[in-house]
Protein backbone atom coordinates (compact mmCIF):
# COMPACT_ATOMS: atom_id res chain seq x y z
CA UNK A 1 0.00 0.00 0.00
CA UNK A 2 1.22 3.56 -0.87
CA UNK A 3 1.40 4.18 3.29
CA UNK A 4 2.48 1.04 4.59
CA UNK A 5 5.31 2.28 6.86
CA UNK A 6 7.17 0.54 9.50
CA UNK A 7 8.08 2.18 12.52
CA UNK A 8 12.05 1.97 14.05
CA UNK A 9 12.85 2.71 17.70
CA UNK A 10 14.58 5.38 18.30
CA UNK A 11 13.13 8.44 16.39
CA UNK A 12 9.94 9.78 17.05
CA UNK A 13 6.69 8.54 15.38
CA UNK A 14 5.90 12.27 13.66
CA UNK A 15 9.23 12.48 12.38
CA UNK A 16 9.49 9.02 11.27
CA UNK A 17 5.77 9.93 8.91
CA UNK A 18 7.22 12.77 8.37
CA UNK A 19 10.04 12.12 6.79
CA UNK A 20 8.05 9.25 5.03
CA UNK A 21 5.64 11.16 3.32
CA UNK A 22 7.82 14.35 2.24
CA UNK A 23 10.74 11.06 0.36
CA UNK A 24 7.25 10.22 -1.52
CA UNK A 25 6.17 14.01 -2.67
CA UNK A 26 10.70 14.45 -4.04
CA UNK A 27 10.32 11.06 -6.02
CA UNK A 28 7.37 12.22 -7.46
CA UNK A 29 4.81 9.55 -5.96
CA UNK A 30 2.96 12.07 -4.99
CA UNK A 31 2.69 15.01 -7.85
CA UNK A 32 1.26 17.78 -7.30
CA UNK A 33 -2.46 18.71 -6.33
CA UNK A 34 -2.49 15.02 -5.08
CA UNK A 35 -5.00 14.82 -1.92
CA UNK A 36 -3.71 13.64 1.24
CA UNK A 37 -5.69 11.34 2.82
CA UNK A 38 -7.61 13.06 5.52
CA UNK A 39 -5.89 13.20 9.32
CA UNK A 40 -8.75 10.65 10.52
CA UNK A 41 -8.48 8.55 7.48
CA UNK A 42 -4.70 8.68 7.82
CA UNK A 43 -4.44 8.20 11.84
CA UNK A 44 -6.67 4.41 10.89
CA UNK A 45 -4.26 3.52 7.88
CA UNK A 46 -1.12 3.81 9.99
CA UNK A 47 -2.61 2.78 12.94
CA UNK A 48 -1.27 5.87 14.58
CA UNK A 49 -2.76 8.73 16.79
CA UNK A 50 -4.80 11.53 14.71
CA UNK A 51 -3.11 14.30 17.12
CA UNK A 52 0.09 12.83 15.58
CA UNK A 53 -1.13 13.04 11.53
CA UNK A 54 -2.04 16.65 12.33
CA UNK A 55 1.60 16.87 13.44
CA UNK A 56 3.25 15.28 10.50
CA UNK A 57 0.44 17.77 8.20
CA UNK A 58 1.42 20.88 9.78
CA UNK A 59 5.16 20.34 9.49
CA UNK A 60 4.72 19.37 5.73
CA UNK A 61 2.59 22.99 5.54
CA UNK A 62 5.49 24.97 7.56
CA UNK A 63 7.98 23.42 4.61
CA UNK A 64 5.55 24.52 2.07
CA UNK A 65 5.42 20.66 0.85
CA UNK A 66 1.45 20.45 1.53
CA UNK A 67 -1.43 23.52 1.41
CA UNK A 68 -4.58 22.86 3.72
CA UNK A 69 -7.61 24.47 2.34
CA UNK A 70 -10.44 24.10 4.40
CA UNK A 71 -13.21 22.13 4.26
CA UNK A 72 -11.51 20.95 0.59
CA UNK A 73 -8.49 18.77 2.04
CA UNK A 74 -4.34 18.70 2.44
CA UNK A 75 -2.96 19.09 -1.23
CA UNK A 76 1.14 18.33 -2.65
CA UNK A 77 2.14 22.03 -3.22
CA UNK A 78 3.86 22.55 -6.13
CA UNK A 79 7.98 22.11 -5.85
CA UNK A 80 10.80 22.17 -7.68
CA UNK A 81 12.11 18.42 -7.49
CA UNK A 82 16.15 17.86 -7.34
CA UNK A 83 16.75 14.42 -7.83
CA UNK A 84 19.72 12.69 -10.09
CA UNK A 85 21.94 15.40 -11.31
CA UNK A 86 24.79 13.68 -12.46
CA UNK A 87 23.91 11.71 -15.46
CA UNK A 88 23.60 13.94 -18.27
CA UNK A 89 23.28 12.41 -22.30
CA UNK A 90 24.36 14.49 -25.05
CA UNK A 91 21.26 14.14 -27.07
CA UNK A 92 22.11 16.68 -29.58
CA UNK A 93 25.19 14.41 -30.41
CA UNK A 94 22.84 11.32 -30.83
CA UNK A 95 20.81 12.57 -33.71
CA UNK A 96 20.57 10.25 -36.17
CA UNK A 97 20.91 11.83 -40.26
CA UNK A 98 17.24 11.72 -40.60
CA UNK A 99 16.97 14.01 -37.61
CA UNK A 100 19.54 16.28 -38.88
CA UNK A 101 18.83 16.43 -42.27
CA UNK A 102 15.25 17.54 -41.03
CA UNK A 103 16.68 20.05 -38.66
CA UNK A 104 19.10 21.21 -41.50
CA UNK A 105 15.91 22.05 -43.75
CA UNK A 106 13.46 23.47 -41.18
CA UNK A 107 12.79 26.89 -42.50
CA UNK A 108 10.72 27.29 -39.03
CA UNK A 109 14.44 27.30 -37.34
CA UNK A 110 16.47 28.71 -39.69
CA UNK A 111 14.25 31.75 -41.75
CA UNK A 112 13.38 34.84 -40.24
CA UNK A 113 10.05 34.89 -37.86
CA UNK A 114 7.39 36.61 -36.82
CA UNK A 115 7.31 39.12 -34.30
CA UNK A 116 4.47 41.30 -32.88
CA UNK A 117 4.39 44.41 -35.13
CA UNK A 118 5.65 43.15 -38.05
CA UNK A 119 4.53 43.10 -41.70
CA UNK A 120 4.80 39.28 -42.40
CA UNK A 121 4.75 38.40 -46.93
CA UNK A 122 5.77 34.95 -45.14
CA UNK A 123 2.56 32.51 -44.30
CA UNK A 124 0.32 31.42 -46.87
CA UNK A 125 -2.30 30.01 -44.46
CA UNK A 126 -5.95 31.48 -44.86
CA UNK A 127 -7.10 34.16 -42.69
CA UNK A 128 -8.82 32.16 -39.74
CA UNK A 129 -10.81 35.55 -39.46
CA UNK A 130 -12.98 34.62 -42.64
CA UNK A 131 -13.42 31.01 -40.84
CA UNK A 132 -17.58 30.10 -40.82
CA UNK A 133 -17.38 29.37 -37.01
CA UNK A 134 -21.21 29.31 -36.51
CA UNK A 135 -21.66 26.66 -39.08
CA UNK A 136 -18.48 24.42 -37.84
CA UNK A 137 -20.30 24.40 -34.60
CA UNK A 138 -23.23 23.13 -35.75
CA UNK A 139 -21.68 21.00 -37.93
CA UNK A 140 -19.99 19.50 -34.66
CA UNK A 141 -23.25 19.37 -32.91
CA UNK A 142 -24.78 17.62 -36.00
CA UNK A 143 -21.96 15.27 -35.69
CA UNK A 144 -22.46 13.83 -31.95
CA UNK A 145 -26.10 13.90 -32.25
CA UNK A 146 -25.71 11.62 -35.42
CA UNK A 147 -22.78 9.27 -34.46
CA UNK A 148 -22.74 9.81 -30.53
CA UNK A 149 -19.90 8.30 -28.28
CA UNK A 150 -18.78 6.09 -31.16
CA UNK A 151 -17.16 9.12 -33.21
CA UNK A 152 -14.34 9.51 -30.27
CA UNK A 153 -13.34 6.04 -30.63
CA UNK A 154 -10.52 4.23 -33.03
CA UNK A 155 -11.73 4.84 -36.84
CA UNK A 156 -10.23 3.07 -39.18
CA UNK A 157 -6.96 3.76 -41.26
CA UNK A 158 -8.71 3.81 -44.90
CA UNK A 159 -10.82 6.67 -43.36
CA UNK A 160 -14.57 8.08 -42.40
CA UNK A 161 -16.44 6.14 -44.67
CA UNK A 162 -19.18 9.20 -45.31
CA UNK A 163 -16.23 11.42 -45.89
CA UNK A 164 -14.79 9.42 -48.34
CA UNK A 165 -18.20 8.80 -50.15
CA UNK A 166 -18.61 12.68 -50.22
CA UNK A 167 -14.95 13.01 -51.70
CA UNK A 168 -15.49 10.34 -54.27
CA UNK A 169 -18.10 12.54 -55.61
CA UNK A 170 -16.51 15.78 -54.94
CA UNK A 171 -13.60 14.01 -57.69
CA UNK A 172 -16.29 12.62 -59.98
CA UNK A 173 -17.42 16.45 -60.25
CA UNK A 174 -14.02 17.61 -60.74
CA UNK A 175 -13.97 15.17 -64.31
CA UNK A 176 -11.99 12.43 -62.78
CA UNK A 177 -12.90 8.83 -64.06
CA UNK A 178 -13.02 6.89 -60.68
CA UNK A 179 -13.30 3.34 -62.53
CA UNK A 180 -11.06 1.23 -60.45
CA UNK A 181 -9.73 3.72 -58.13
CA UNK A 182 -10.27 4.40 -54.56
CA UNK A 183 -9.30 6.74 -51.82
CA UNK A 184 -7.74 6.75 -48.17
CA UNK A 185 -7.86 10.10 -45.78
CA UNK A 186 -5.22 11.62 -44.16
CA UNK A 187 -3.43 14.20 -42.29
CA UNK A 188 -3.32 17.01 -44.94
CA UNK A 189 -0.75 16.91 -47.59
CA UNK A 190 2.19 16.38 -45.73
CA UNK A 191 1.12 12.81 -44.46
CA UNK A 192 -0.46 11.70 -47.71
CA UNK A 193 2.88 12.74 -50.21
CA UNK A 194 4.92 11.01 -47.24
CA UNK A 195 3.01 7.87 -47.75
CA UNK A 196 2.78 7.97 -51.52
CA UNK A 197 6.59 8.08 -51.23
CA UNK A 198 6.87 5.23 -48.66
CA UNK A 199 5.15 2.68 -50.71
CA UNK A 200 6.53 3.55 -54.33
CA UNK A 201 10.07 4.99 -53.79
CA UNK A 202 13.27 3.90 -52.74
CA UNK A 203 16.70 5.28 -51.56
CA UNK A 204 18.23 6.72 -54.47
CA UNK A 205 15.28 6.74 -57.58
CA UNK A 206 15.15 9.92 -59.58
CA UNK A 207 12.05 12.03 -59.03
CA UNK A 208 10.72 14.99 -62.06
CA UNK A 209 9.44 17.91 -60.14
CA UNK A 210 9.11 21.62 -61.03
CA UNK A 211 12.44 23.66 -60.25
CA UNK A 212 11.35 25.36 -58.32
CA UNK A 213 8.92 23.91 -56.11
CA UNK A 214 7.08 23.32 -52.47
CA UNK A 215 9.47 23.38 -49.97
CA UNK A 216 8.16 20.93 -47.60
CA UNK A 217 7.65 18.41 -50.30
CA UNK A 218 11.99 19.08 -51.66
CA UNK A 219 12.19 18.54 -47.54
CA UNK A 220 10.17 15.30 -47.77
CA UNK A 221 11.90 14.12 -50.86
CA UNK A 222 15.63 14.61 -49.83
CA UNK A 223 14.16 12.74 -46.74
CA UNK A 224 13.38 9.82 -48.44
CA UNK A 225 17.18 9.89 -50.35
CA UNK A 226 15.08 10.49 -53.50
CA UNK A 227 17.36 12.73 -56.40
CA UNK A 228 15.69 15.38 -57.07
CA UNK A 229 15.54 16.05 -61.11
CA UNK A 230 14.02 19.92 -61.70
CA UNK A 231 12.61 21.07 -64.69
CA UNK A 232 12.98 24.83 -65.70
CA UNK A 233 9.24 26.79 -64.99
CA UNK A 234 8.03 29.51 -67.79
CA UNK A 235 4.81 31.65 -67.36
CA UNK A 236 2.65 28.07 -68.12
CA UNK A 237 4.31 25.81 -65.61
CA UNK A 238 6.63 23.49 -66.32
CA UNK A 239 8.98 23.99 -69.56
CA UNK A 240 7.55 21.53 -72.19
CA UNK A 241 11.27 21.37 -74.17
CA UNK A 242 13.23 21.62 -70.90
CA UNK A 243 11.73 18.00 -69.62
CA UNK A 244 11.46 16.55 -72.92
CA UNK A 245 15.13 16.84 -72.85
CA UNK A 246 15.53 15.90 -69.46
CA UNK A 247 13.46 12.80 -69.50
CA UNK A 248 16.12 11.83 -73.03
CA UNK A 249 19.28 11.32 -70.34
CA UNK A 250 17.10 10.61 -66.89
CA UNK A 251 15.15 7.22 -66.23
CA UNK A 252 12.62 8.93 -63.30
CA UNK A 253 11.11 6.58 -61.22
CA UNK A 254 7.82 9.50 -60.82
CA UNK A 255 7.22 12.84 -61.17
CA UNK A 256 5.43 15.51 -58.67
CA UNK A 257 3.28 18.30 -60.15
CA UNK A 258 1.30 21.19 -58.58
CA UNK A 259 -0.96 22.45 -61.97
CA UNK A 260 -2.79 24.84 -60.15
CA UNK A 261 -1.53 28.04 -58.22
CA UNK A 262 2.25 26.63 -58.25
CA UNK A 263 3.78 27.11 -55.07
CA UNK A 264 5.75 29.28 -54.73
CA UNK A 265 5.07 30.66 -58.18
CA UNK A 266 1.08 30.65 -58.06
CA UNK A 267 1.21 30.04 -62.07
CA UNK A 268 -1.86 28.28 -63.06
CA UNK A 269 -1.39 25.42 -65.80
CA UNK A 270 -3.53 25.74 -68.66
CA UNK A 271 -5.20 22.90 -70.11
CA UNK A 272 -3.41 22.41 -72.96
CA UNK A 273 0.05 22.77 -71.21
CA UNK A 274 -1.06 20.00 -68.50
CA UNK A 275 -2.11 17.86 -71.74
CA UNK A 276 1.32 17.72 -73.10
CA UNK A 277 3.25 17.07 -69.83
CA UNK A 278 1.11 14.03 -69.39
CA UNK A 279 1.51 12.88 -73.05
CA UNK A 280 5.17 12.86 -72.47
CA UNK A 281 5.11 11.94 -68.93
CA UNK A 282 3.17 8.97 -70.07
CA UNK A 283 5.29 7.80 -73.82
CA UNK A 284 8.52 7.49 -70.75
CA UNK A 285 6.14 5.55 -68.53
CA UNK A 286 6.75 7.90 -65.66
CA UNK A 287 3.45 8.11 -63.31
CA UNK A 288 2.13 11.71 -61.66
CA UNK A 289 1.89 12.83 -58.45
CA UNK A 290 -0.67 15.61 -58.69
CA UNK A 291 -0.52 18.08 -55.61
CA UNK A 292 -4.11 19.65 -55.60
CA UNK A 293 -2.80 22.04 -53.71
CA UNK A 294 -4.98 25.47 -53.98
CA UNK A 295 -6.99 24.11 -56.88
CA UNK A 296 -10.57 25.72 -55.25
CA UNK A 297 -9.10 29.24 -55.02
CA UNK A 298 -9.49 29.47 -59.10
CA UNK A 299 -10.10 33.31 -59.61
CA UNK A 300 -9.10 33.62 -63.42
CA UNK A 301 -11.72 32.63 -65.59
CA UNK A 302 -13.09 28.60 -65.41
CA UNK A 303 -12.12 25.93 -63.85
CA UNK A 304 -9.27 23.92 -64.85
CA UNK A 305 -9.79 20.44 -64.92
CA UNK A 306 -6.62 18.70 -62.84
CA UNK A 307 -4.33 15.74 -64.67
CA UNK A 308 -6.63 13.19 -63.07
CA UNK A 309 -8.97 14.33 -65.17
CA UNK A 310 -7.06 13.99 -68.35
CA UNK A 311 -5.99 10.27 -67.20
CA UNK A 312 -9.44 9.21 -68.11
CA UNK A 313 -9.44 5.62 -67.04
CA UNK A 314 -5.56 5.19 -67.33
CA UNK A 315 -4.23 4.95 -63.52
CA UNK A 316 -1.07 7.01 -64.43
CA UNK A 317 -2.10 9.97 -61.60
CA UNK A 318 -2.04 9.69 -58.05
CA UNK A 319 -4.20 12.88 -56.84
CA UNK A 320 -3.17 14.14 -53.25
CA UNK A 321 -5.93 16.98 -52.18
CA UNK A 322 -6.36 19.19 -49.01
CA UNK A 323 -8.74 22.10 -48.14
CA UNK A 324 -5.51 23.41 -45.28
CA UNK A 325 -4.80 26.36 -47.35
CA UNK A 326 -8.74 27.66 -47.50
CA UNK A 327 -10.25 26.04 -44.92
CA UNK A 328 -9.25 25.04 -41.59
CA UNK A 329 -5.81 23.78 -41.64
CA UNK A 330 -5.45 22.89 -38.08
CA UNK A 331 -8.28 20.18 -38.72
CA UNK A 332 -5.37 18.52 -40.86
CA UNK A 333 -7.47 16.44 -43.66
CA UNK A 334 -6.72 15.24 -46.95
CA UNK A 335 -6.97 12.55 -49.18
CA UNK A 336 -4.89 10.59 -52.05
CA UNK A 337 -7.12 9.26 -54.89
CA UNK A 338 -5.54 6.78 -56.88
CA UNK A 339 -5.51 2.88 -58.09
CA UNK A 340 -7.54 0.88 -55.98
CA UNK A 341 -4.79 -1.56 -55.67
CA UNK A 342 -2.10 0.96 -54.59
CA UNK A 343 -4.42 2.00 -51.82
CA UNK A 344 -4.66 -1.00 -50.79
CA UNK A 345 -0.92 -0.94 -50.18
CA UNK A 346 -1.08 2.86 -48.99
CA UNK A 347 -3.84 1.96 -46.11
CA UNK A 348 -1.16 -0.69 -44.76
CA UNK A 349 1.50 1.60 -44.98
CA UNK A 350 -0.72 4.31 -43.15
CA UNK A 351 -1.59 1.97 -40.24
CA UNK A 352 1.99 0.98 -39.99
CA UNK A 353 2.46 4.82 -39.25
CA UNK A 354 -0.64 6.29 -37.34
CA UNK A 355 -3.57 3.83 -37.42
CA UNK A 356 -5.86 6.32 -38.28
CA UNK A 357 -6.93 10.19 -39.01
CA UNK A 358 -8.77 11.96 -36.30
CA UNK A 359 -12.17 10.41 -37.03
CA UNK A 360 -13.88 13.39 -34.93
CA UNK A 361 -11.96 15.50 -37.29
CA UNK A 362 -13.01 14.03 -40.42
CA UNK A 363 -16.67 13.91 -39.07
CA UNK A 364 -17.19 17.66 -38.81
CA UNK A 365 -15.57 18.38 -41.86
CA UNK A 366 -17.89 16.44 -43.46
CA UNK A 367 -21.07 17.40 -42.04
CA UNK A 368 -19.72 20.92 -42.74
CA UNK A 369 -19.32 19.59 -46.49
CA UNK A 370 -22.48 18.42 -46.64
CA UNK A 371 -24.26 21.43 -45.26
CA UNK A 372 -23.69 23.79 -48.69
CA UNK A 373 -22.00 26.07 -46.50
CA UNK A 374 -18.46 25.18 -48.65
CA UNK A 375 -19.79 26.68 -51.52
CA UNK A 376 -20.59 30.02 -50.54
CA UNK A 377 -17.19 30.56 -47.92
CA UNK A 378 -15.34 30.14 -51.36
CA UNK A 379 -17.35 32.69 -53.33
CA UNK A 380 -16.25 35.38 -50.29
CA UNK A 381 -12.73 34.49 -49.60
CA UNK A 382 -12.02 34.30 -53.59
CA UNK A 383 -13.70 38.26 -53.66
CA UNK A 384 -11.36 39.14 -50.77
CA UNK A 385 -7.96 36.99 -52.04
CA UNK A 386 -8.51 38.26 -55.39
CA UNK A 387 -8.25 42.23 -54.07
CA UNK A 388 -5.52 41.33 -51.97
CA UNK A 389 -4.07 39.20 -54.97
CA UNK A 390 -4.49 42.73 -57.65
CA UNK A 391 -3.31 45.12 -55.34
CA UNK A 392 -0.16 42.90 -54.70
CA UNK A 393 0.51 42.47 -57.99
CA UNK A 394 0.21 46.37 -59.26
CA UNK A 395 1.87 47.22 -56.23
CA UNK A 396 4.70 45.35 -56.98
CA UNK A 397 5.05 45.98 -60.43
CA UNK A 398 5.63 49.29 -59.41
CA UNK A 399 7.85 49.68 -56.53
CA UNK A 400 9.74 46.61 -56.75
CA UNK A 401 12.29 46.27 -59.74
CA UNK A 402 12.35 43.10 -61.35
CA UNK A 403 11.96 41.26 -64.27
CA UNK A 404 9.02 39.53 -63.69
CA UNK A 405 6.20 38.30 -61.45
CA UNK A 406 4.57 35.22 -61.40
CA UNK A 407 1.39 34.28 -59.92
CA UNK A 408 -2.54 34.09 -61.81
CA UNK A 409 -3.97 34.79 -58.43
CA UNK A 410 -4.27 32.37 -54.66
CA UNK A 411 -2.60 33.24 -51.95
CA UNK A 412 1.32 35.03 -53.13
CA UNK A 413 3.01 35.99 -56.07
CA UNK A 414 6.29 35.54 -57.08
CA UNK A 415 8.88 37.72 -58.19
CA UNK A 416 12.49 37.67 -59.68
CA UNK A 417 14.43 40.65 -58.71
CA UNK A 418 16.75 42.37 -61.05
CA UNK A 419 20.18 41.96 -59.72
CA UNK A 420 19.11 41.62 -56.05
CA UNK A 421 20.09 38.96 -53.99
CA UNK A 422 16.60 38.06 -51.78
CA UNK A 423 18.51 37.07 -48.38
CA UNK A 424 20.37 40.86 -48.80
CA UNK A 425 17.47 42.20 -49.33
CA UNK A 426 15.41 40.48 -46.46
CA UNK A 427 17.74 41.41 -44.15
CA UNK A 428 17.42 44.88 -44.91
CA UNK A 429 13.77 45.05 -44.82
CA UNK A 430 13.47 43.18 -41.57
CA UNK A 431 15.22 45.96 -39.90
CA UNK A 432 12.21 47.43 -40.76
CA UNK A 433 9.55 45.19 -39.64
CA UNK A 434 8.93 43.92 -42.77
CA UNK A 435 9.61 39.87 -43.89
CA UNK A 436 9.24 37.83 -46.73
CA UNK A 437 10.01 34.36 -47.98
CA UNK A 438 13.83 33.99 -49.89
CA UNK A 439 12.71 32.01 -53.24
CA UNK A 440 16.16 29.82 -52.83
CA UNK A 441 14.85 27.34 -50.43
CA UNK A 442 12.39 26.29 -53.64
CA UNK A 443 14.74 25.47 -55.87
CA UNK A 444 16.38 21.82 -56.45
CA UNK A 445 19.49 22.85 -57.65
CA UNK A 446 20.50 25.64 -55.36
CA UNK A 447 19.00 28.77 -57.87
CA UNK A 448 16.56 31.35 -57.03
CA UNK A 449 18.73 33.84 -54.37
CA UNK A 450 17.09 36.51 -56.44
CA UNK A 451 14.15 35.61 -56.22
CA UNK A 452 11.20 35.38 -52.87
CA UNK A 453 7.50 34.85 -52.18
CA UNK A 454 5.74 37.24 -51.27
CA UNK A 455 2.09 35.81 -49.72
CA UNK A 456 -0.51 38.21 -48.35
CA UNK A 457 -3.50 35.75 -47.12
CA UNK A 458 -2.91 37.04 -43.54
CA UNK A 459 -1.91 40.97 -44.25
CA UNK A 460 -4.36 43.72 -44.34
CA UNK A 461 -4.53 45.71 -47.44
CA UNK A 462 -3.07 48.63 -45.51
CA UNK A 463 -0.20 46.48 -44.96
CA UNK A 464 0.34 45.07 -47.96
CA UNK A 465 0.87 48.57 -49.47
CA UNK A 466 2.85 49.86 -46.57
CA UNK A 467 5.15 46.75 -47.00
CA UNK A 468 5.53 46.42 -50.72
CA UNK A 469 6.50 49.99 -50.95
CA UNK A 470 8.96 49.30 -47.83
CA UNK A 471 10.51 46.54 -49.77
CA UNK A 472 10.66 49.05 -53.03
CA UNK A 473 12.91 51.21 -51.21
CA UNK A 474 15.01 48.93 -49.96
CA UNK A 475 15.59 47.36 -53.06
CA UNK A 476 17.14 50.43 -54.48
CA UNK A 477 20.37 49.47 -52.12
CA UNK A 478 21.71 46.78 -54.22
Amino acid sequence: MLFNIKFHEGEPIYIQVYKYIKDMIDNGMLPYLSKLPSTREMASIMNISRSTVMNVYEKLEEEGLVNTLKGKGTFVAKININNNKEWSINWKSKLNNYALEAEGMDIMKHEKLYKKGMISFKSIAPDEDYFPMEEVKRAFANLISLEGNRILNYGYAKGYKPLIDFLREYMSDKGVNLKNKDIIITNGFTEGFNIVLSSITKKGDNILCENPTHNTAIKIMKLHGLNLIGVPMNKDGMDINSLKNILKDNRAKIAYLIPSYHNPTGIVMSYKSREQVYNILKDYNVPIIEDGFNEELQHLGAHIAPMATIAGEENSVIYIGSFSKILFPGIRIGWICADSKLIEGMESVKRSENIHTSALDQGILYQYMISGEFSRYLKRVRNIYREKYDLARNLAEKYIPNEYIYGDGGLYIFIKLKGINSRKLLERCSKRAVIFTPGDIFYTDAGGEDTFRLAFSRTSLEDIETGIKIIGEEAKFK
